[in-house]
């Protein structure tokens, strides 16, 4: 795969540059192609095998919250990168999960070439079919730079979503004592 992205940087540079032979962009399409791999090197991995077994029984039954995992992901509509912070939380039944996993699985979504929207569900979901807990709530806030560089440019722009699954839907106490712990209120 790298050959292959190699020529069609190539091929935009040509495009793009009066001068796509210059000095300073010779090796720019063998690190460019590089670049690409490790930005969206999520799809090859399988979100189950990120949490590998780090499931581990205990009767704790209040709220686990990781919050300001930070993330970078790269918008699907214009290749452009989006960035911030995701925060989740559940509420366990009989089972915990190592934490580490979650910022993991924040990791494996948001290297794909994603919409926030997506990422969101689809952390809340693998947490949800994984865990079994009663419930999930994940919240991502982030910044677009299709947004920031093109288009409507606006500079301080922040997208939140949102999931809610299980107690986190049903529970509008629940709702809000995790709102209340990230501090979105």
């Amino acid at each position: 795969m790298p050959d292959e992205l190699d020529a069609h940087v190539r091929a935009i540079l040509r495009v793009l540059d009066p001068d796509p032979e210059r000095e300073g962009l010779e090796r720019t399409p063998a690190r460019v192609a590089r670049a690409l791999e490790f930005l969206v090197r999520g799809y090859g991995v399988n979100p189950k095998d990120v949490i590998n077994g780090a499931l581990f029984v205990e009767e704790y039954s209040e709220m686990i919250v990781l919050k300001d995992v930070d993330f970078y992901s790269m918008c699907e509509h214009h290749i452009l990168p989006f960035f911030g912070k995701a925060h989740i939380a559940y509420l366990p039944q009989h089972r915990i999960i190592g934490i580490s996993k979650l910022a993991r699985l924040v990791e494996v979504f948001a290297r794909r070439l994603q919409v926030q929207e997506r990422m969101t569900t689809q952390i809340a979901t693998t947490i949800m079919e994984e865990l079994d807990p009663l419930g999930v709530g994940v919240v991502l806030e982030a910044e677009h730079l299709c947004m920031r560089m093109r288009g409507v440019e606006k500079q301080n722009s922040v997208v939140l979503t949102s999931a809610m699954l299980g107690a986190f839907r049903t529970r509008q106490a629940t709702r809000e004592e995790f709102t209340t712990l990230i501090g979105r209120r």
